[in-house]
């Protein structure tokens, strides 16, 4: 994965590399805080995850730096300025934050042309962002016959006909069938690859795993963790497991080492080490004269590193999300 190997709990970097750039930033809804100090920058030409439990802030945040909510406190700046004071906004940034609102009598295309007539786009895109989305085949069929994946891609072709620089896309891959998953993941792959900028919430962690270079972790409003994908799972102890026709004295000698834990692994012959690296359960093992059958280190998925992390930080009644057209 691209990025560098640090990550943090708070602070963002500032600077030319960043498309996006959200510093303390709060919104709050009534007597309900959705964001709360909210500090992150989004790198240029990468593909960087938004993560975060439902109701963790993390629309809103998106909405906030489209121009659709005003902050209460902070900035939330896009290509170095605030969403409303770009010029020519939609060249700049495609954005798609639910695959609603296309009139369901309309055909795809129509909706498309319709799109690039109102953004005093050529009509030439329309052709060139259903090439791109794969949609030709059913352009011309009426809205009310496609599938939630088939709106998703819709929605992600009127994002592109400004052929913008960044995308701000809230869970693309709802609605996609696996192969549909599996050709986003390349499109946004082959975007970034031309030197673009993609920020995508989704709730399907192991294609993050796959998909992004870095994470923004964020829960009740609140930055958990912001770095590159490694640097998120790396924060979950990693475990060793160890099998061994010897596994009660093995583990008799492991436990003796502070900070380690030793549980069973399964079966009788097999151990779950934590807080030991590989290198010295099989040092130890050696030098007790035990048997070694099998000596594994398993990585932390990214599923169970957001769930720790997650986890640590639930505390009170969950953010309740802005009602719908909620805006300034």
């Amino acid at each position: 994965m691209a990025g560098d190997d640090r990550s943090r709990v708070s602070g963002a970097s500032t600077g030319p590399d960043s498309a996006i750039e959200v510093s303390n930033l709060s919104k709050r809804f009534g007597g309900v805080t959705a964001v709360r100090d909210l500090s992150f920058s989004v790198p240029r030409g990468q593909v960087t995850g938004f993560l975060g439990p439902n109701g963790a802030g993390k629309t809103t945040t998106m909405r906030v730096m489209l121009g659709l909510a005003a902050p209460d406190e902070g900035t939330a700046l896009v290509q170095g300025r605030p969403y409303a004071d770009l010029d020519d906004p939609i060249r700049r940034v495609g954005a798609v934050l639910e695959s609603t609102g296309f009139h369901p009598g309309r055909t795809g295309r129509g909706h498309l042309r319709l799109a690039a007539r109102a953004a005093r786009i050529s009509p030439d895109r329309v052709d060139a962002v259903l090439d791109q989305v794969a949609m030709h085949e059913v352009a011309d069929r009426r809205v009310r016959g496609y599938s939630s994946g088939m709106r998703q891609r819709l929605g992600l072709a009127a994002a592109l006909l400004g052929d913008p620089e960044l995308l701000v896309l809230d869970e693309p891959a709802n609605g996609l069938d696996p192969a549909g998953v599996a050709w986003l993941r390349g499109f946004l792959r082959a975007f970034v690859g031309a030197g673009r900028t993609v920020l995508v919430s989704s709730h399907q962690l192991a294609e993050m795993a796959q998909t992004a270079d870095r994470l923004v972790v964020i829960d009740r409003g609140r930055l958990i963790r912001d770095g590159p994908v490694g640097s998120i799972t790396s924060a979950v102890a990693r475990e060793v497991l160890v099998r061994s026709p010897e596994a009660a004295r093995l583990r008799a000698a492991l436990a003796s080492e502070a900070g380690v834990g030793v549980s069973a692994g399964g079966s009788a012959d097999v151990l779950s080490v934590t807080g030991m690296a590989i290198e010295r359960v099989g040092e130890i093992a050696a030098a007790e004269g035990i048997v070694l059958h099998e000596l594994t280190a398993r990585e932390a998925s990214l599923e169970e590193a957001f769930l720790h992390l997650t986890g640590e930080q639930l505390a009170g009644p969950p953010v309740v999300p802005p009602p719908p057209g909620a805006g300034p």
